[in-house]
């Protein structure tokens, strides 16, 4: 086994191509939908602004603990604290709300209704994988973390 997890698609790739093709429709075709420009921007600040903090927070501990930072890299613990306490994917979910953002921030309907294909290609391209590698290294200690901590919220 590799020490590290065998990822079908980089994390940023499997959400920003969905969102970028959302802009691109948004701008050739136009949006069927229009977003709210304040309420969209307010939104869409105030996830940019929890992304920092929340991915911020994720990346300190894992700095701390000495585990991977960059997704690929071998984890050398389970983490359990901070963010990692409410969701086995903070860094990921983090991710997600800034898709978000930068969708209402544009503002594209058609990226924003693309959100969830590019959550599906996080799932299967990184998330599915990164499970099976982190069951695979440390067995029952993953499990009862699994069994503790949603994937999400």
């Amino acid at each position: 086994m590799a020490d590290a997890p065998a990822y079908r698609i980089w994390p940023p790739v499997a959400l920003g191509i969905p969102l970028l093709a959302g802009v691109a429709i948004t701008t050739a075709a136009g949006d069927p939908v229009a977003l709210a420009v304040g309420a969209s921007r307010a939104v869409g600040i105030v996830l940019v602004i929890a992304f920092a903090l929340w991915n911020g927070w994720a990346l300190w501990l894992m700095a701390r603990h000495r585990t991977a930072l960059l997704p690929g890299g071998s984890t050398r613990v389970i983490l359990d604290k901070g963010p990692f306490r409410v969701s086995r994917n903070p860094l990921y979910l983090g991710l997600i709300a800034l898709d978000i953002a930068l969708a209402l921030l544009w503002p594209s309907f058609w990226a924003l209704l693309l959100t969830p294909l590019g959550v599906a290609a996080l799932w299967w391209g990184a998330i599915a994988p990164e499970e099976r590698y982190l069951h695979e290294k440390f067995s029952a200690e993953y499990d009862d973390y699994r069994t503790r901590v949603r994937r999400w919220l």
